[in-house]
């Protein structure tokens, strides 16, 4: 052809072998992206054949990591970022710090240098926020409170990869690399990065979470779906590089942030619909920009490594992660939750180690190395949070070590000697204070009808105990939390949580312990509300079905107050 088409050749290659594959894998009762990654492998320059354009297939997965953190900024606002922070916050950092080391250690077993160690260990220590996204909304858990703690653990690693990406240039010098020629002093390079990133945030917050809303509610009064559209996507993606351009933070932070600010609009539940078809398509352009850096013959060349590389990002983060959610006195389902979200990484990971080469502080195999444990630890990912379920039950079962995790001395985990006897018996048990809770309890109360709270969010509890609000603190999934809001004497069980993963197991818990017990679920799935309702005989319902039924009725209402 008289003209270069690389673009349209890598998309269509990428998502045409990525469609085949997927399906393949998913037939295989395989997740569909081990398909995805094994066609970015298939076009890759380590295999023969058609060659995909590495670079553009590379800043096409790149607008995929803009468009889903956009996604999910548009459903995490800044309270809750702040409501995870005392776990979020400590957990991330020594969690990295652990990982750090034990990656670090292994480099040095074979006999890197310092500096490799280092650049090693960090980047086996942060995870994939595409990945983690991906699993969490496939669960049906992105908007529970353990969702929230995953998403807020992997914002403070992003945060925290940011600043190692500005600080390893001038320390590449001291650490066995190639200095910088008229470096800025390391002070003056951390202050001037951590006034960036922090001037960012407060824009985004100050002036963002005013303009942002105003400019969606001006291109709506248009009429036109394709603005609309259009709005929506460039706001993701312009913003996501300006942040990148102008303040150093990372294109995901950026649009991160985006998305939280342009939350405050009205139009934030229409912005995720119109945009999820694109964030979807390059979702698996990410998957398959990662399988085409993928060598397979260091597979062959180095297993040995490639087994500890793997059992670094998959055990040893992972345990980390687990003693460290623990040690802060979390449910042993959120420590599991957290830790499978960690065993796996990503795209921080492929730049911190492409700077690492380019600055002469890791070998070649370091990056081949990384890439092999991403591309393995990202297809064994989904198997990981499949058996999260059945690890809890068979540790409860098993352990009385287990169970005292979840049932464990906290003036939280049970409610007061001093609780009113109404809280006590035929009460409402409302799993869940968040958006949908709130309003359920705010009826309740209305009505004068005594319930109690049970709550996976440890601060919110103890706001609520001191609002007078009876509440007890812990993962409804486990029978001691229900036991404690006396589910056995209760009328209703309301489970007013976003969690597919556990919602059975409230139920399983709540009849066998009170058999005539009325049970209301909510849903975001049809068909996940379908087969609750058959398989619970509980009282399900979904949001979009509940929403036209009340504007149903309420055109019905205006409808006949119309005069003929």
């Amino acid at each position: 052809m008289p003209h270069s088409v690389s673009l349209i050749s890598t998309i269509a290659a990428g998502l045409g072998l990525a469609l085949v594959l997927g399906f393949l894998a998913a037939r295989l009762r395989l997740p569909a992206l081990v398909g995805y990654l094994l066609a970015g492998v298939i076009i890759g320059p380590f295999t023969p054949g058609f060659v995909a354009d590495g670079a553009i297939a590379a800043q096409l997965a790149e607008i995929g990591v803009m468009l889903l953190m956009f996604g999910v900024g548009l459903h995490f606002s800044l309270d809750d970022l702040l409501a995870v922070r005392r776990i979020a916050l400590p957990g991330a950092l020594a969690q990295i710090t652990v990982a750090t080391l034990l990656g670090g250690a292994l480099a040095l077993w074979w006999g890197w240098s310092w500096g490799a160690a280092l650049v090693f260990g960090l980047a086996l220590s942060v995870a994939s926020t595409v990945v983690l996204l991906r699993a969490l909304e496939s669960l049906g858990i992105l908007d529970s409170f353990t969702g929230r703690i995953a998403v807020g653990w992997l914002v403070v690693e992003d945060l925290a990869m940011v600043l190692v990406l500005v600080l390893m240039p001038p320390l590449a010098g001291a650490l066995g690399g190639r200095a910088e020629e008229a470096a800025d002093p390391l002070w003056q390079t951390l202050g001037l990065t951590l006034l960036q990133v922090g001037g960012f945030v407060a824009l985004m917050l100050v002036v963002g979470r005013r303009a942002f809303p105003w400019i969606l509610w001006q291109v709506t009064r248009t009429g036109s779906r394709e603005l609309f559209t259009l709005c929506v996507i460039a706001a993701a993606v312009s913003i996501a590089f300006a942040s990148a351009a102008l303040f150093g933070v990372s294109f995901a932070l950026g649009a991160f942030f985006a998305g939280m600010v342009m939350r405050e609009s009205e139009f934030s539940h229409r912005a995720a619909q119109e945009s999820l078809p694109l964030r979807d398509a390059f979702a698996v352009l990410f998957f398959v920009s990662v399988g085409m850096l993928f060598d397979p013959s260091v597979l062959i060349e180095r297993p040995l490594q490639v087994l500890a590389v793997v059992a670094v990002i998959v055990l040893g983060k992972s345990v980390a992660a687990c003693a460290l959610v623990l040690a802060l006195r979390y449910p042993l389902g959120t420590a599991l939750t957290v830790s499978a979200s960690l065993a796996q990484i990503g795209e921080f990971s492929f730049i911190l180690a492409g700077l690492g080469l380019s600055l002469g502080l890791m070998p070649v195999e370091g990056q081949s190395l990384i890439l092999a444990g991403a591309l393995i630890s990202i297809a064994t990912n989904p198997l990981w949070f499949s058996l999260i379920a059945p690890m809890q039950k068979w540790l409860h079962a098993r352990l009385s070590f287990a169970r005292g995790l979840d049932a464990r001395d906290h003036p939280l985990a049970e409610l007061p000697t001093s609780t009113e006897a109404r809280f006590l018996s035929r009460q409402v048990v409302l799993v869940g204070y968040g958006r949908v809770g709130r309003r359920i309890a705010a009826e309740l109360e209305a009505h004068d009808v005594p319930y109690v709270v049970a709550e996976q969010n440890r601060e919110l509890v103890g706001r609520l105990r001191e609002a007078g609000v009876a509440a007890v603190w812990g993962d409804a999934a486990d029978p001691a939390v229900l036991i404690q809001a006396h589910v056995a004497r209760a009328r209703v069980l309301v489970v007013a949580v976003a969690d597919a993963m556990n919602v059975r197991q409230m139920m399983e818990t709540a009849r066998t312990l009170n058999p005539s017990i009325e049970t209301v679920v909510r849903s975001h799935n049809e068909e996940e509300a379908r087969l609750l309702a058959q398989e619970t005989a509980a009282t399900v319902f979904l949001g979009e079905h509940e929403l036209a039924q009340a504007m149903a009725r309420d055109v019905v209402r205006r409808a006949a107050a119309v005069p003929a």
